[in-house]
């Protein structure tokens, strides 16, 4: 009976490890496999895109430059969209999404955040010509351009609920909307909007303040504990020695993203 007992103890023991094993840590598994495969829209410039064939921007030269710091030797990147990117995650599909994922508390029951490596904010882009519209007060009944997935089609829908709101796959294709007068406004990141404009000569342009501010983060699978700490390691590291500051200058028509962090 006492051995009977004692078989069962070391069974569920054993059973407990070996369940620990199979998840094992999201570092330790990327170090392993060296490399880290990172999910981006790829159609979200300046933070990343497609840049003759190859991925390019901000998120990617962040990307680019975590894992060399984590000892790792190879970014996969994994195009995807930010209504798949919880799931992606979740499914093991990609170790990490670094594609300016707002960090909300709906998303953080589902996935793990790093700290912040990014700001933004969402911005109200209209046609060159336009002056009726400097506020979300100026959208009821417009017609209004969002990207799917994302924190800006987030707040139309709740924060103009009297607009005609269509969903695109990008922010692109919502600014050339409102550049050829098939919608009123779009509601895309500032930096964002400013350089899809200036790049796609779009005749559009941001109008009124920031309607709201967002923080973003790298995301991962829940309980990753020594892959976070080794990512805000990196990240600190990579804000104090001025590295970050280097990138987003690059991208970012000479913004200083660690400037813009501080008090985040």
């Amino acid at each position: 009976m006492i051995r009977s007992s004692l078989l069962v103890v070391l069974v569920v023991a054993v059973a407990g490890c070996g369940s620990g094993q199979a998840k094992g840590d999201l570092l330790q598994r990327v170090k392993a496999a060296g490399v880290i495969r990172v999910a981006q829209t790829q159609a979200n410039p300046p933070w990343n895109f497609l840049e003759n064939g190859k991925p390019a921007g901000y998120d990617v030269d962040v990307a680019n430059e975590l894992a060399k710091r984590l000892g790792v030797a190879k970014v996969e990147f994994v195009p995807s969209n930010f209504q798949s990117f919880i799931a992606g995650v979740q499914a093991g599909r990609f170790d990490a999404v670094i594609s300016g994922q707002t960090i909300t508390d709906e998303r953080k029951e589902q996935v793990d955040f790093s700290r912040p490596y990014e700001v933004n904010g969402i911005s109200i882009f209209v046609a060159g010509a336009d002056t009726s519209i400097n506020g979300v007060a100026d959208l009821k009944g417009k017609k209004l351009a969002v990207t799917a997935g994302t924190t800006q089609a987030a707040f139309a829908k709740k924060s103009i609920p009297d607009a005609d709101i269509k969903t695109y796959d990008n922010a692109t294709l919502g600014l050339t909307e409102v550049g050829r007068g098939r919608a009123d406004a779009a509601l895309v990141s500032r930096f964002q909007g400013a350089f899809l404009a200036q790049k796609n000569s779009l005749a559009v342009k941001p109008a009124g303040p920031l309607l709201e501010s967002e923080v973003n983060g790298i995301s991962f699978a829940k309980g990753s504990t020594a892959f976070k700490q080794a990512v805000d390691q990196a990240l600190g590291d990579m804000i104090s020695d001025g590295t970050l500051s280097a990138i987003s200058k690059k991208w970012l028509g000479g913004l200083d993203m660690a400037e813009q962090l501080k008090g985040v």
